[in-house]
């Protein structure tokens, strides 16, 4: 087991986003401006130009505006991870933080947007409204049901790619986690029991992905216990998992389980529900900053486990940032009008992939971990350069193959594209080491 790092002091914390400028974000002009000359292109005169292109032709503000490379990071604060409902504006520092993520690992812009409004079809309006600015929208921290509806609406009514990251970030980087544990404990994904231990936006969409890639056997548990179909008190999107079952709780549910995947709250199981797992269990134990169990309580009473956390000091860390950036870059690139199923796998498969492949000595470096396809090295570590390149493709060549980018198949030179991945590589290379330090 990795050695803890240092824990984060509020001291430490408040200081650095209040330090200097404050907050954690700003807007660099892309072009020069440093004459007259640059200002009368910038604005009046020069300025009236693109603005007739773009209104003779809408698809130009993807050649003369920021359009083509901005996302809208956009919230309502109702459900912000480990915090909960704090409201829009105390919402804005992960938002922020949201953008420089975008930034340091994909090279896209990102305004953040903090919508005070809980109604959902208010904010859908409120969205739609604004969504012209944007190339793609990244809803976060929205909380269940609404992010559902929310979501649906929008990537209905815009043509332009909407992706929730709670739902979808999650149950990627899940998905991809899960099938390498398996590839690893000689399993199946069509035979294996498995138990979601949560009922909001990542565990719905995780059963919903994990049944797409081939899961057949699925139990949920929410705070009431299994999600049975003799129960009356569930909603449209807790009935798709509903069972017919005798079995009430959780504990009931996990004997004999080959996989759980915890996606509500910490400090739920014992050593003795440990114990009564299948051989070779994987545990996903992915409450966050407090495991279900944590990995050192499972190493004690059992050694066929393969763990995950949602944590950055335990090995296997299920991180949404292995796969957001990417997946927007590859969308935004091929100007995909939608993110579907087919670049959700596409990127799971390719991520699933690049794990098994042999590490990059400097990205072992970065680490200071001698990386392995292993029990303890099941998904690729978030600064390894070749996600930025493999997704991103894979994610632009799907959308294009699946109709949702108005590129042809024949007209797309992936080799070109990845020498473009690699030019926004080298451009973000001087800082990658802020993060890790």
């Amino acid at each position: 087991m990795r050695e803890l790092k240092r824990k984060i002091s509020k001291e430490e914390a408040l200081k650095y986003h209040s330090e200097g400028r404050n907050g954690k974000i700003e807007v660099i002009p892309t072009k020069p401006f440093k004459t007259s000359y640059d200002l009368s292109l910038a604005y009046t005169p020069g300025v009236a130009y693109p603005c007739k292109e773009i209104e003779k032709n809408t698809d130009e503000a993807y050649r003369y505006t920021a359009k083509s490379n901005l996302v809208a990071v956009i919230s309502n604060g109702t459900a912000v991870l480990g915090l909960g409902d704090i409201g829009a504006l105390a919402s804005k520092p992960v938002m922020e933080g949201k953008g420089i993520l975008f930034k340091k690992f994909a090279d896209i812009d990102v305004f953040d947007i903090e919508i005070d409004e809980k109604d959902k079809d208010r904010f859908c309006e409120i969205v739609k409204a604004i969504s012209p600015t944007f190339g793609g929208i990244n809803l976060e921290d929205i909380k269940a049901p609404d992010c559902f509806y929310i979501e649906k609406r929008l990537s209905e009514e815009l043509n332009i790619p909407v992706f929730h990251d709670d739902q979808h970030g999650t149950a990627i980087v899940i998905s991809s986690a899960l099938l390498n544990a398996l590839y690893l404990s000689h399993k199946r994904l069509e035979d294996v029991k498995i138990i979601i231990n949560g009922a909001g936006a990542s565990a719905i969409a995780t059963g919903r992905l994990l049944k797409k890639l081939g899961a057949k056997n699925i139990i949920m548990c929410d705070s009431k216990g299994v999600v049975r179909k003799d129960r009356n008190d569930l909603n449209e999107y807790k009935r798709e998992f509903a069972v017919n079952t005798d079995k009430k709780s959780l504990k009931d549910v996990l004997k004999d389980a080959d996989v759980f995947i915890g996606l509500s709250k910490g400090n739920i199981l014992n050593k003795e529900d440990i114990k009564n797992m299948a051989s070779n269990p994987i545990i996903f134990a992915l409450a966050n900053p407090t495991p279900e169990i944590f990995p050192e309580e499972v190493e004690e009473i059992r050694d066929d486990t393969i763990i995950a956390t949602g944590r950055s000091d335990y090995p296997n860390q299920i991180n949404n940032v292995l796969v957001f950036p990417f997946i927007f870059r590859g969308a935004l690139d091929v100007r995909a009008r939608k993110i579907n199923d087919s670049m959700k796998i596409s990127i799971i498969k390719e991520l699933s992939k690049i794990a098994r492949e042999p590490v990059p000595s400097h990205i072992k470096d970065i680490y200071n971990e001698d990386l392995f396809f292993s029990k303890n090295y099941l998904i690729p570590k978030p600064f390894d350069e070749r996600l930025l390149i493999r997704l991103s493709t894979a994610v632009a060549k799907s959308a294009i193959l699946s109709g949702v980018s108005p590129i042809k198949i024949e007209n797309f030179n992936e080799e070109k594209y990845k020498e473009y991945l690699e030019e926004k590589h080298l451009r973000r290379i001087e800082n990658l080491y802020c993060f890790e330090n």
